[in-house]
């Protein structure tokens, strides 16, 4: 058994980026926030499935560079080898919860050119 409080971890970039609030033994878990303007890079897993399950706000996530909107109550679940890039082009913060399986100990994640937004 585990039991954790969000307020018990940090967030990758001092108050926004993710948080990771459980890694492993199956499943990694936990929030994500970006505030407006703020953006996290493009990247795909090459094992991993990511779940995003929308809290608060509203995102722009490009998926291989498609446009894919999601506001408070969606779900959007990305595959391996789908590279995924999230832009909060609103005036709210965005905040949501993430899931991440299956657990590895090594890093599957790949870095990749974000998108060209210009081309909208």
């Amino acid at each position: 058994m585990l039991k954790v409080n969000e307020s018990e971890n940090e967030f990758r970039f001092g108050d926004h980026g993710p948080k990771y609030l459980t890694k492993g033994p199956n499943v990694d878990l936990g929030v994500v926030v970006l505030k407006p303007g703020q953006d996290f890079p493009n990247h795909y897993h090459t094992t991993c499935e990511e779940i995003f399950y929308v809290l608060e706000g509203s995102i722009d996530f490009y998926i291989d560079g498609v446009r894919v909107p999601a506001k408070t109550g969606d779900m959007l679940q990305v595959r391996p080898n789908e590279a995924h890039y999230l832009i909060n082009q609103s005036q709210q913060n965005f905040k949501a919860v993430f899931i991440k399986s299956p657990h590895l100990q090594e890093k599957d994640s790949v870095v990749v050119d974000n998108p060209d937004l210009e081309k909208e």
